[in-house]
Order: C-alpha cells, then sequence, then structure tokens
C-alpha cells in the first residue's frame, strides 16, 4: 500500500483544514479587501499591515501568541471560558483559527490587487444607473475581480495544506484531530521512517505542482480572454 492508514488519515484532515479555512477566507478575506482597496482613513493603513503581518513573521511566532491569546490563561481563552464555550488549543477549531490568521494575507493580497486594478469607470457607470452600493459590489465588483478571487482560494488553500509551525504550536500533534500531513511528516523523520516520509512528502510534492500549474494555465487564459 502506497500510504498508510495514518498518512491516509493526516491527509483528510488536511483537506478538511484547507477547506474550511478557505471558505472562512473567501467570507472575510473578500469584503476586508473591498475596504482596503476603497477606505481613505488613516486606520486601513495599520490594518492592512496587520493582515500581511503573517508573511513576514516567523510562523513559530504567530503560532506561540495565538496559543497564548486564546489558551485558558488568555485574555481570549478567559472570554470564552466566561460565555460557557470551551478553549480553541488542541483542537480542530483551533487548527482553522490559526490557519485563517495565518493565511488571510494570500487570501486579501490577490483580492486586493484585482479590486485596486478595477479603476473608477465601473464603478461610475454602476452609479449612473442608480445601482446601490450592495448591488455594485455584487453585481459590478465580485464578477470583474473574479480571476483575483479564485487566485485567492487556490494560493490559500495549498498555503494552509503547507503551514507547519503554526499548526504545530496551535493544534499540537493529536492523531485524527490535528495531526496535519506537514507535522506527519516530521513525525516520520523523528522515528527515521524515511520510507514512509519519502511517500508522503512526495504526495505533497506532486499536489504542490498540480496546484501551480492550474495556477499559471488559468492566468495565461484570463490573460487571453482579456486581450481578445
Amino acid at each position: 500500500m502506497l500510504l498508510s492508514p495514518d498518512n491516509l488519515q493526516a491527509l483528510w484532515l488536511t483537506v478538511q483544514v484547507a477547506a474550511l479555512t478557505t471558505l472562512i477566507l473567501l467570507l472575510l478575506g473578500t469584503p476586508l479587501a473591498w475596504w482596503l482597496a476603497r477606505s481613505r482613513d488613516w486606520v486601513a493603513r495599520p490594518v492592512g499591515a496587520l493582515v500581511a503581518l503573517p508573511l513576514v513573521l516567523p510562523p513559530t511566532v504567530l503560532g506561540f501568541y495565538l496559543l497564548v491569546a486564546l489558551g485558558p490563561n488568555g485574555p481570549l481563552g478567559q472570554a470564552m471560558l466566561a460565555v460557557g464555550l470551551p478553549t480553541l488549543p488542541f483542537t480542530f477549531a483551533g487548527l482553522v483559527v490559526a490557519s485563517v490568521v495565518y493565511s488571510l494575507p494570500f487570501m486579501v493580497q490577490s483580492v486586493l490587487n484585482s479590486m485596486q486594478a478595477l479603476g473608477e469607470r465601473p464603478l461610475e457607470v454602476a452609479a449612473s444607473l442608480r445601482a446601490s452600493p450592495l448591488d455594485t459590489f455584487f453585481k459590478v465588483v465580485l464578477p470583474l475581480c473574479k480571476p483575483g478571487i479564485v487566485t485567492g482560494c487556490i494560493m490559500s488553500f495549498a498555503h494552509t495544506v503547507g503551514e507547519f509551525g503554526v499548526v504545530l504550536m496551535m493544534g499540537g500533534n493529536i492523531p485524527g484531530v490535528t495531526r496535519v500531513v506537514s507535522v506527519q511528516i516530521f513525525d516520520h523523520v523523528e522515528a527515521l521512517e524515511y520510507a514512509d516520509a519519502h511517500r508522503l512528502s512526495a504526495v505533497m510534492l506532486v499536489f504542490a505542482f498540480v496546484v501551480l500549474l492550474a495556477l499559471q494555465v488559468y492566468n495565461a487564459r484570463q490573460a487571453k480572454a482579456v486581450r481578445a
């Protein structure tokens, strides 16, 4: 058998985390990118810097502060306990929260670039037709920014699949609950199980190549459609 049951379990858990994270980022990151693209308020700059922070911050640092903040002694963890909710560290939900924070800039930046390149003309035409801001966003902005949104979803999914430091800090290493592919590979290497590590790493290598190839093909087709 190419992959052991434990490896398959880690793969399935990784896909679940990545899919749910991408969906949440799509719902949260798209309006956030629109606000950042249109806002003239000074607060947009620090918010934009905060969103982009995971791009330059070591994943273990981000995971550590999430663990502290969401743990039972942290401010957010204590607030959750106060309203009867369980704390998030070392749970599937905590893994998703950490993944959302870590992959947020990959969604927001892709969508933001598309929205900034949109220009004012489509919005002015929509306003001249008396379209409401909500109608303009859903019927004009989103369709025109579809390539950026699709790119953001693909990159967010792929980035979540490949994350290690932040999920290890926040989720630990619980089989079937928080042990994702990257952690499983680390376990194989620690146990000197290089054959299993090779198999699982090869699967991830093929996955990464296919994702990047699909993104290249999609972008090429979009560029061709624009030229036509």
